[in-house]
């Protein structure tokens, strides 16, 4: 098996082929991606037969943008024959893996794959029973072990390979699962829920989340990031010229601060979240994030950064670094990850977190 699968959001295959093929290089592995418009994934195809399985264990996945999931796959299995499709599948894994912990029949995120959804499902169990007997897959479930996953992009298509869970997304399909609030006064809060399930690990929520600290949501209006820092039991103010959901003021933990996101200074000097969603010009937003962060004035901070519609890889690797640059001028040690979530759009959503503050003795975290 000498290919990588990507998952990715329709629409933006070019942004994931560029970003795994200059990663790959970086570490001296090279191959070339095919990619295939509106498809939702990407192939990048090694040129070493070795080397997927050494790029899906040496890329750390939480540092690719674009990519929702990364696997080992072999070549495309064609045809299955509809009274067995099992069996195909079964022999494509012999000597591939073995006692793995999961399964996964999966397809690509489109309009047009979701009607593979219930036979993927259908699916499911036959195969991994046969997993089972040939003790390609472990009886019960761990989540220490790779990863077997099933790929279909047709009823009789699919590529059949592996992820190491040490390395992947943890979620199906590379998407978590999340229920939008009926309370929330917008759905753009589920971006702000996606991006603490897939920024801050949950045996740090209770630390990085907690009840009581104090956040600021710049360019609020009407809530529904506030929201999700109001569930939290934090203090926000909610900085933004329009108006908020009442019900949110009426919890008591919002201050409605009328300004304008870019001039608002913080008037306390415990916020520890820095939270944005404005409409804006990339590099405007993420020179805005790095001053507050330059100056001490959060901890850590999540904001989405809208895309260009041409050059968007470039856009966003362009504004990381610069974040990157501002902050190590300062001896701020940090660290900044970006992912395109499922719940966004046109956009990318970037975390940053400052380590420790380059005052000698003085240090943020930890």
């Amino acid at each position: 098996m000498n290919k990588l699968a990507l998952y990715c959001r329709q629409g933006f295959e070019k942004e994931c082929a560029a970003e795994i093929t200059e990663k790959a290089a970086a570490l001296e592995i090279y191959g070339f991606a095919r990619v295939k418009e509106n498809s939702a994934y990407v192939l990048f195809e090694c040129y070493q037969p070795e080397d997927a399985d050494r790029l899906a264990r040496a890329l750390p996945f939480r540092e690719l943008i674009f990519a929702r999931q990364i696997l080992v796959v072999g070549e495309l299995l064609k045809d299955l024959p509809p009274e067995d499709r099992v069996s195909p599948i079964v022999g494509m894994l012999m000597g591939v893996v073995e006692n793995a912990g999961e399964l996964r029949v999966e397809m690509p995120d489109t309009n047009e794959a979701k009607e593979l959804t219930r036979f993927c499902r259908k699916l499911t169990v036959p195969l991994r029973s046969a997993l089972r007997a040939q003790k390609l897959l472990m009886t019960k479930e761990n989540p220490q072990r790779p990863v077997i996953h099933v790929f279909f992009i047709a009823s009789g298509c699919c590529y059949v390979g592996y992820s190491y869970s040490n390395n992947n997304s943890p979620f199906y399909m590379g998407i978590p699962r999340l229920k939008f609030p009926s309370e929330a006064p917008s759905r753009s809060t589920l971006k702000l829920e996606e991006a603490f399930h897939v920024f801050i690990p949950a045996d740090e929520w209770d630390e990085r989340l907690a009840s009581g600290m104090y956040a600021v949501d710049l360019g609020a209006c009407p809530g529904g990031w506030t929201y999700q820092l109001v569930q939290r039991s934090m203090m926000v103010f909610a900085v933004d010229n329009g108006p908020m959901a009442p019900s949110l003021m009426d919890t008591g933990q919002v201050t409605h601060c009328r300004e304008d996101g870019f001039r608002y200074e913080p008037t306390r000097s415990n916020i520890y979240w820095l939270v944005c969603d404005m409409v804006e010009k990339p590099a405007k937003v993420a020179h805005l994030m790095a001053n507050w962060l330059v100056k001490g004035w959060c901890r850590e901070a999540i904001f989405n950064l809208k895309l260009p519609m041409k050059k968007r890889y470039e856009e966003v690797t362009q504004n990381l670094q610069m974040i990157k640059q501002l902050l190590d001028e300062q001896g701020i040690n940090s660290e900044i990850h970006a992912k395109q979530l499922y719940h966004d759009r046109e956009e990318v959503t970037v975390h940053v977190r400052r380590i420790w503050s380059a005052v000698p003795g003085r240090r943020d975290e930890r």
